[in-house]
């Protein structure tokens, strides 16, 4: 596969662009990367798990994080309130996390950059999502099933 390409035709997130790995267990810090967000999805493996793979149709419990580039800041934590359970791959949350959390293995954290298309669009969400906002999110996988 071309450089920087990933098996599930997911772009990388340039290394220097990735927000820091941190320890698994604890709250994350997430990064907005400078300059003009990316216009496809990109992922990064901060810290590989090694528990049960995530894949469709499994409920599976994460704790996240997310900024956003028209803030540059943090605007929600799961890691204030509680874990976040949902069905994945059955439009339960926005489909970059469908499609961005895939693959993941419990114990493991995950940076998505996720631009408008596969995020809340044109639809500002209040809170700091604006209109065609790109979201970053740093998920840590908690459980399958």
């Amino acid at each position: 596969s071309p450089a920087g390409a990933s098996v599930s035709g997911i772009a990388e997130i340039p290394t220097q662009d990735r927000s820091p790995a941190g320890t698994s267990g604890k709250a994350p810090t997430v990064v907005v990367p400078a300059g003009n967000p990316p216009t496809q999805l990109e992922m990064a493996e901060l810290i590989a798990g090694t528990g049960a793979v995530a894949a469709d149709g499994d409920s599976i419990t994460v704790q996240y994080v997310l900024a956003t580039y028209s803030s540059r800041k943090v605007i929600q934590s799961s890691w204030t309130s509680n874990p976040f359970t949902f069905t994945l791959g059955e439009g339960q949350v926005i489909p970059g996390w469908d499609k961005g959390v895939v693959g993941m293995r419990v114990g493991g954290r995950r940076e998505l950059i996720i631009p408008p298309s596969l995020g809340y669009g044109a639809q500002p969400q209040g809170a700091g999502i604006a209109a065609n906002d790109t979201l970053v999110f740093v998920v840590d996988l908690l459980k399958v099933g």
